[in-house]
Parts: C-alpha cells; structure tokens; sequence
C-alpha cells in the first residue's frame, strides 16, 4: 500500500483553495490535505468548507510557524502573498524537521531574497523545493516545449509571447495593487513568461529593455489613501547570451481576446505557436510553407482538473509528488534558480522602465541598482 503523503497550504486564498482542488483530484494517488494556515478568517472557513465536501477533516492554524510546529505534514504549498514568501520559507527551511515545498511564483519579490532563499536551501538536502511556474505544464506549451526539443524548427532565434487578458483580479485586503507587495506586474504575472523564454531558447538573458506604464486599470481605487501603482501593459524584449531574443506583449485590459495567451517561436528551419485557452498548436518549416503548416489540439489525458490555469496546476503536482516519492532520487522540475532568473528578468524589466534605458541581468544580480518597491507608475 502507498503511504499518504500529507500536505498543508500556507495561504488559503483563492490560489490556496485552487490547490486544494487540485490535491482532491489527485487523491487516488494517496495525496491529503491535513492542515491549512492562514491569518484570515473568511479564507479560512471557505478553505474549511471546502475541504468538507471532500470529507478531509483539517487542522486549521492562524500562521505558517503553528502549522510547521504542528509536525503533520510532509509538503507544504505556499501560496500566501508574493511579499511574504521569503519569510515564510526561510522559516519552513530552517525548521528542523524538513517538509518538502511547492511555493507559488514569484519565488520571492527581489533578487536579494532569492539569493537568500537559495543559499539556505543548499544546507537542506533532506528537502524538495520547487517554484510554482506551472504555464510550462499546459498541454499547448508543453506541445510546443517538445517540438522545439525534437528540433522540428531548428535553432531557436526569436521568442514571442503575447498575455492579453482581463486586469488583476481582486485579493485580500487588496495586496495584489501595489508594487512593494508584488514586485512589480512583470515580477508577479510575468515571471511565467520569462521562464517559458529560456525553455524555448535554451540559454542565459543577459540584457532586458522594457517600455509600460499604468494606463487604464485601478486608477480610480484608493486603499488607505494610496492609489495602486501597478503597470497595466508592457513590452519588454530580453536578449540572450546565444543571440537570441525574446519579447513579452503584455496587455491588461484586453478582454476582448479569444487567447489569453499566444506564444510563437521561430528558429532557422521552422515556426511553431501554441494558443491558450483554445489549446491549438501550430507548427510548420521554411521548406514546406504555409501549405505545410500542421495543426493539431493539444490534450493531455493525465489532467482530471482543469481549474483556473487549464490543468497545468494539477499536472505540476503530479510532478512534484512523484519527486517527493522518488526520496531523493528526483529534483524538482522547476527549481530555486529557475525561480531566481524569472525573478532577476522581471525586476530587470521594471527597472529598465522606470530608468528609461536598457537594464544588464549582471547588474541585476550583484544588486548594483536600488531596486526600490515603489517604481512610482503613477496614473497620470
């Protein structure tokens, strides 16, 4: 018989309930929920409800140290606001029992934190930690992932990618508005993207030039007597160490979109896209054409939930239970530097708008920039 791995969730707001949800469909893989922490009260009874009407009795605790006390679980996901990530897991990596970590993107909100993160976990090799950048698991992309790999396009030379989608959803007590929570839009929403640009091209960025601003969305809110300060749009171009270039059309105010998501990637020999949510892959050489251009409908017959992220989410914990089982045997398929880079791009790219001028990923690194959580995207 398969031992139940157990887990708790650190942040029980939506994402932490979408978790949930995920974790219940992968019950029959001898997954629990056991416990769930979160200092909010309402997150918590419809966490609690939830976890109800799937009959799993949990134990519920007003912050992460209680639930890591508490000695129940094996895996913990965290999931609470991106600003608190780097407190929570320094706490989670230096508790002397070792609970393995799946925590939501962005790893941290700076550079500086991630770093720090990263030199602790290296003195825990009893632990798993893996970044929740799950966009590559969606069927479309991770089509398009394997026809890169399988060289169909050739070289790799250009990365496109456009989000054009609805503004940022509203979340508890509003955290989600302000830049000194989130890291800035192409921190918080945008390190997916980043991630996808090196899977794609297969190398390091060395240099990010961005252009955005706050043009239409939030303008009209106030909280506490601040107006939110969150980019609503961007482009931003990334250059790697290889030649290549990747480009990120972002767009917040786009709801009238049939995709949410188009990413295309050319190379010498052939052009593939991958559209999201219509879950159409598009793929075809220089040699043969438009005529020749393929089409097929990604799908992937693992996913028993779709939620909120086209079952990319349920397939990303699939992956990192197997890791949890394999004792050692298997790394986490995203792991702290993967992490590290999304995040150092997106901070790179806030800063190359609020500085008007290209930002170096080397400057971002070695800290040799003020990386000021306030980046004063004023409405105008």
């Amino acid at each position: 018989m398969v031992a139940i791995v157990k887990y708790g969730i650190i942040g029980v707001g939506m994402m932490g309930r979408e978790h949930l949800i995920n974790l219940y469909h992968l019950k029959s893989e001898g997954v629990s929920v056991v416990a769930i922490a979160d200092p909010h009260l309402p997150s918590q009874k419809y966490a609690q409800k939830l976890a109800e009407s799937f009959d799993w009795p949990l134990q519920v605790y007003a912050g992460h140290k209680q639930l890591l006390e508490s000695g129940i679980c094996d895996v913990v996901v965290v999931s609470t606001p991106n600003m608190t990530h780097y407190e929570i897991l320094m706490d989670i990596i230096n508790h002397p029992k070792p609970h393995h970590v799946l925590v939501e993107k962005p790893l941290c909100t700076n550079v500086s934190d991630c770093k720090k993160v990263i030199t602790a976990a290296k003195m825990r090799s009893d632990m798993l930690v893996q970044v929740g950048l799950e966009y590559r698991y969606m069927p479309p992309v991770a089509k398009l992932i394997d026809i890169v790999k399988e060289g169909a396009l050739g070289q790799v030379k250009m990365v496109s990618i456009r989000e054009h989608r609805f503004p940022f959803l509203v979340k508890v007590d509003n955290w989600n508005r302000f830049n000194c929570n989130t890291g800035g839009t192409l921190v918080e929403k945008c390190c997916h993207f980043f991630d996808l640009m090196r899977l794609f091209i297969g190398a390091n960025p060395v240099r990010v030039m961005a252009s955005g601003a706050m043009d239409l969305n939030h303008k009209d809110e106030v909280y506490d007597g601040r107006v939110p300060d969150i980019i609503d749009n961007a482009y931003v171009i990334v250059e790697f160490d290889n030649g290549c270039r990747g480009m990120l059309d972002l767009c917040m105010f786009a709801e009238g979109s049939k995709n949410e998501q188009e990413i295309s990637v050319v190379g010498d020999t052939g052009k593939g896209e991958a559209l999201v949510p219509e879950s159409i892959v598009r793929w075809g050489t220089r040699a043969d054409g438009r005529n020749g251009v393929q089409t097929l409908l990604a799908e992937d017959k693992r996913i028993k939930y779709d939620g909120l992220h086209h079952g990319s989410s349920y397939l990303e914990h699939l992956q990192f239970l197997s890791a949890v089982r394999a004792k050692g045997e298997q790394t986490p398929a995203v792991g702290l530097h993967d992490g590290l880079v999304s995040v150092a791009i997106g901070v790179a790219a806030q800063l190359s708008i609020q500085k008007g001028r290209s930002v170096t990923i080397e400057e971002v690194m070695r800290e040799q920039l003020l990386q000021s959580p306030s980046l004063d995207f004023q409405p105008l």
